[in-house]
Parts: structure tokens; C-alpha cells; sequence
């Protein structure tokens, strides 16, 4: 490559940008390297990065102006499904997702004109790159609306529905409308105890809530006695339909991850088939 054919977005600098893990900081990191003229050699949340030798490290504080005006940057030029790929990208805990998210901002805003262009091509790294991790957190969220697990809690006047997930992708802001849909007008909180956040609806408006894990699950009423009447029966009727002869743990695992387990009412509280997978 010739030096008058070098473009900015094939230059990498050896520096390191770090944001609070949020879209929001993400965003913003894009706008930053727009704005010093430097193109990191990686961008990741903080506690992820493993700096490299001699590697220059830059805090990026969360701007949501910023991170509005890369938004609409993405939107008219890729459009908003293409942006809707990288959000669901950006909820991926691989340690390279912030990277793969701003590598493909580059390409798509830097080389391509036409809308919608850039991912077209999927045969370039940035835009495969982004094709697996949005790929990776659409299953983690079908997952998460199969097995996340509503229990009826009650006490002192407070009635709310809870469910506890441990997914493995940052997945609650993604199926917080799916939920909301469901219950309409019914309160219910989904606490994702891996990454310390809580999904909640009030019957009238939904908000995220960042707390700690212990903080939240020691402020909540205890299960009223119809739901732990109906996790019982539950229970009952889930070993009663099993079928011994036709036992497959390895099947069950593959369409019901062993992470999943603890959480689901069937196969948690000492349930014998738990024990015997």
C-alpha cells in the first residue's frame, strides 16, 4: 500500500481506550478518536483491558451528546438496523467487543458513502467480527426469555413479580420490552446477578438500575404462599411426566445450558434430576 492510498482508519495508534462499560461510553470513545485524530489499537470497559507494553491508556467519561451524535452518524449512514446490531454487539462480554464495535463504526463511517454498504461486506473482518457477536447475543437472548423464571413476591403492602438471571452477555436492556409486553400492567424486576443490574418495571415505565446484588435481594419480600404453593406442584408435575427410559442429560444440557440451572424453578432446590445430571 502505497503511502497516498494509507487511510486513518489503517493507522494504529498504541493507545488504549477505556469507558465505563455502558453503549453510552462506547459512543463516545468513537467520538473521541474522531475528535484527537487517534485510532486505538483497543477499546474496552474498565476491569477488562490488559494494557500491552508501552501502552498509552485514555478514560473516556460518558457523554450522551456525544454518544447521540455518533448514533445518528450510524443511522444515516448505515441505518437503523445496522445500529441495532452494533447495541446488541456492544452487550457481549467478549474482552474484544468494544474494539469490534469501533473498528466497524470506522470502516462503515470512513470507506463506505452508500448507506447501508458497509454491512453488506461481510467478507471484511470489522463487519464478520460484528456479525458473530451480534449473532452470539441474539441466542443469549432467546435464551433469556425461555428460561428466565417469575416469582410472586409479597409483603408490607409490596407485590412484585421477580425473576434472578445470570446470562452471560449484558442481555436485560435487550429483553426488558419483550417482558414488559408480557406482564402489561403488572410490576417485575429481572436482576442479572452476573452483571450486577436490574431490569425494572413499574407498571407504567421501565429503568435500569445498577445495585449491588445483595443490596437489591435483601430488600425484597419473600415469596407469597400461592407462589411457593405453585412452585411445589410445579415441582410434582415435573417429575411426574418425566420418563425415565428416555433420561438424555447430554440433550437436556444442549438445549438448557447448565448455567441456566440454579435459577430455574424445576431443576433448583435439591431436585433429584439436577443431582443425577
Amino acid at each position: 500500500m502505497t503511502a497516498a492510498r494509507v487511510h486513518a482508519a489503517d493507522i494504529i495508534d498504541e493507545v488504549a481506550y477505556v469507558y465505563d462499560g455502558t453503549l453510552e461510553g462506547l459512543l463516545s470513545a468513537v467520538f473521541e478518536a474522531y475528535a484527537l485524530r487517534e485510532h486505538p489499537s483497543d477499546v474496552a470497559p474498565e476491569g477488562i483491558l490488559q494494557p500491552r507494553l508501552a501502552q498509552r491508556i485514555h478514560s473516556v467519561v460518558a457523554d450522551a451528546g456525544r454518544a447521540e451524535r455518533v448514533r445518528r452518524g450510524v443511522v444515516e449512514r448505515c441505518g437503523e438496523r445496522t445500529f441495532f446490531r452494533i447495541v446488541r454487539a456492544a452487550a457481549s462480554s467478549d474482552a474484544d467487543a468494544g474494539s469490534a464495535v469501533y473498528r466497524f463504526i470506522r470502516y462503515a463511517m470512513d470507506v463506505h458513502r452508500g448507506k447501508g454498504r458497509a454491512i453488506s461486506n461481510i467478507a471484511h473482518p470489522a463487519v464478520s467480527r460484528l456479525f458473530e457477536l451480534d449473532r452470539s447475543v441474539c441466542n443469549e437472548c432467546e435464551k433469556m426469555r425461555q428460561f428466565a423464571r417469575f416469582e410472586h413476591l409479597a409483603g408490607d403492602g409490596v407485590q412484585v413479580w421477580f425473576a434472578k438471571v445470570n446470562p452471560r452477555d449484558a442481555v436485560v436492556p435487550l429483553v426488558l420490552g419483550h417482558f414488559v409486553e408480557r406482564f402489561s400492567i403488572q410490576p417485575f424486576i429481572i436482576f442479572d446477578e452476573v452483571h450486577d443490574m436490574a431490569g425494572v418495571w413499574d407498571g407504567e415505565r421501565r429503568y435500569l438500575v445498577r445495585t449491588g446484588g445483595a443490596d437489591l435481594l435483601g430488600s425484597l419480600p419473600q415469596r407469597s404462599a400461592a407462589e411457593v404453593a405453585m412452585q411445589d406442584a410445579w415441582r410434582t408435575f415435573y417429575r411426574a411426566v418425566a420418563i425415565d427410559a428416555r433420561y438424555n442429560p447430554e440433550l437436556r444440557r444442549q438445549f438448557m445450558p447448565m448455567r441456566f440451572w440454579k435459577n430455574i424453578t424445576e431443576l433448583r432446590d435439591g431436585e433429584p434430576a439436577l443431582r443425577r445430571a
